[in-house]
């Protein structure tokens, strides 16, 4: 990976439905050059896939959560019941394994405070092996989306 492609990978973080004329005019390629990188880091997987970004305030879901997931047992076959149970819950935006004083942080958009509570225990509490959690509701959405710093 070099400059160029730095280029088109920032461009295309910030306008991912930019045309390829466009593109290739501004990092300064012919269209078909610009093509065929933009082939190639897709095939690469640096590029995993184009989506439109949603406004989840318009779209009723007002609340966004953090929630600290500590498992009853810390062993591959309880991580990876967890992970495949988490992954199948439309609310969970994210969710990563991290190092400290719990297993998992969860991000998940709700619609709000009760649809949280049904959310907890119905889907969070239910999965495997959730031993405890700690909620955070945010209450201002400061920096959201960033690219990534190429």
């Amino acid at each position: 990976m070099d400059r160029t492609d730095r280029m088109i990978l920032a461009v295309l973080q910030r306008e991912g439905r930019i045309s390829n004329l466009e593109l290739a005019d501004r990092i300064g390629l012919s269209p078909a050059a610009t093509s065929e990188r933009l082939r190639r880091l897709l095939k690469d997987r640096l590029i995993t896939g184009f989506a439109a970004r949603l406004d989840p305030h318009r779209l009723g879901f007002g609340l966004l959560v953090f929630v600290e997931v500590l498992l009853d047992k810390t062993t591959p076959e309880n991580f990876g019941r967890f992970a495949e149970a988490v992954g199948r819950a439309p609310e969970v935006l994210e969710c990563h394994m991290v190092a400290g004083g719990f297993d998992y942080l969860v991000k998940a958009r709700v619609r709000d405070m009760a649809a949280y509570r049904d959310f907890l225990g119905k889907v969070l509490l239910a999965l495997p092996g959730v031993r405890e959690t700690r909620t955070y509701a945010v209450m201002e959405e400061v920096k959201t989306e960033a690219p990534l710093p190429l």
